[in-house]
C-alpha cells in the first residue's frame, strides 16, 4: 500500500511537470509569433493587450483560491496603463503555478474545482496512507510490547510456581520424615517397654531361685566365688553374702578353692565376712573383696542381671524382633 501511494505521487508530479512544460512551450511560441507580427518591438501594444487580458482573468481565480491564501500585493504595478494599474494593485499577486496557468490559457470554474477535488482527494489519500502506516506501526509496537510483557509475566509466574513447588515438596518431605520418626519412636518405645517388662520378670524370677532350689543355688555360689578367685589371683580374700546364705557360702568356698588349686596350682584362703553382710533384700550371690579391702568384685544376682541387660541386649532384641535390615555393622 505504501509503495502504491508513492507511485501515485510520482505519476501525479510527472503529469504536472509535463503540463507545465507544455504551457511554457505554448506561451513561448505565441510570444514569438506576436513579436514577429509586431516587428520585434519591445514597446508594442501586444504586451499591453496581453497584460490587460491577464488582469481581466485574475478575479475569477482569486475568487476560487481566496485572498487569505495569497501573498500581500506589491507596491507598484507592472502594467503602464493607469486603468489596469488600479485594478491590479487592489488584488494580491497569484502564485507562480496559477500565474503560468493564467498566462497560458484560462481555466473555467469547473476545471479549477476539479483540480481542487483531485488535490483534496490526493491529500486525503496521503493522509489515509499515513494513518495506516502509523496504525500498523503502533499495532506492531503494541504486539511487541505485549509479547514482552507476557513473557516477563510468564517467567515470573513460572519462577513463583517453581518456588512454591519446592516449598511444598520440602514441606511434604518434612511431614513424611516427622511421621516416620514418630512411628519409629513409637515402635522403639513399644520394644523398650517389652524389654523392661521382660527384665523385670527376670529379676522377680532370680529372687526366687535361692529359695526354690537350694542345690542349684549352691552350685551357682561356687561358680561365682571361683570367678572371683580367677580375677583376683590372691592368697587371701574375703567373701560377703547374705546372713541366711553364710553356711552355703562356706561350703561353696571349699569347693571353689579345690577347683582353683586344681586349675591354677595355687592355694587360696577365703573367709566369710559376717560383719558386713549383703542386704537381706538382695536376690542372692556374693561379693569378693581382695587387695586388702581395695578391690571388690560384685557378683550378686542383681549386678549380673544388669550386665546381662547391657551385654546381651542385642542378642535379646534379635531373638525377640528379628534382625534389623537397616543395620550394616555389628560389633
Amino acid at each position: 500500500m505504501i509503495r502504491g501511494a508513492r507511485t501515485r505521487r510520482e505519476l501525479f508530479r510527472n503529469c504536472e511537470r509535463h503540463q507545465k512544460k507544455e504551457r511554457v512551450a505554448g506561451r513561448e511560441h505565441r510570444d514569438k509569433e506576436s513579436r514577429r507580427e509586431c516587428g520585434g518591438l519591445s514597446g508594442c501594444g501586444w504586451d499591453a493587450k496581453a497584460k490587460a487580458a491577464g488582469a481581466q482573468r485574475l478575479p475569477s481565480l482569486v475568487g476560487l483560491v481566496g485572498h487569505d491564501s495569497l501573498p500581500p500585493p506589491p507596491r507598484h504595478s507592472a502594467f503602464p496603463n493607469s486603468v489596469h494599474q488600479t485594478t491590479i494593485t487592489s488584488l494580491p499577486p497569484l502564485p507562480l503555478k496559477h500565474a503560468i496557468m493564467s498566462q497560458s490559457h484560462a481555466l473555467s470554474d469547473d476545471q479549477v474545482a476539479g483540480e481542487l477535488r483531485k488535490m483534496t482527494a490526493f491529500i486525503r489519500q496521503e493522509a489515509l496512507e499515513k494513518a495506516r502506516e502509523i496504525q500498523l506501526k503502533a499495532d506492531e509496537e503494541f504486539a511487541i510490547e505485549k509479547s514482552k510483557l507476557v513473557r516477563q509475566e510468564t517467567a515470573a509466574i513460572d519462577t513463583l510456581y517453581e518456588k512454591k513447588f519446592k516449598q511444598a515438596a520440602m514441606s511434604q518431605q518434612i511431614t513424611r520424615s516427622t511421621l516416620s520418626n514418630r512411628t519409629r519412636l513409637r515402635v522403639l518405645g513399644g520394644r523398650q517397654e517389652l524389654l523392661d517388662e521382660l527384665f523385670e520378670k527376670a529379676r522377680k524370677k532370680v529372687s526366687t531361685v535361692a529359695a526354690d532350689d537350694k542345690k542349684k543355688y549352691q552350685t551357682m555360689l561356687e561358680g561365682l566365688i571361683l570367678e572371683g578367685f580367677y580375677f583376683l589371683n590372691e592368697e587371701k580374700v574375703e567373701i560377703r553374702a547374705r546372713k541366711k546364705d553364710v553356711d552355703a557360702a562356706k561350703k561353696a568356698i571349699e569347693g571353689a578353692a579345690k577347683e582353683f588349686k586344681k586349675n591354677v596350682g595355687k592355694e587360696v584362703t577365703a573367709t566369710v565376712d559376717e560383719s558386713e553382710p549383703l542386704p537381706e533384700g538382695s536376690a542372692g550371690g556374693v561379693a569378693i573383696v581382695g587387695g586388702k579391702g581395695k578391690i571388690e568384685i560384685n557378683n550378686t544376682f542383681e549386678e549380673r542381671l544388669r550386665l546381662l541387660e547391657v551385654d546381651a541386649l542385642p542378642a535379646v532384641r534379635e531373638t525377640l524382633f528379628g534382625k534389623n535390615v537397616n543395620r550394616r555393622f555389628y560389633d
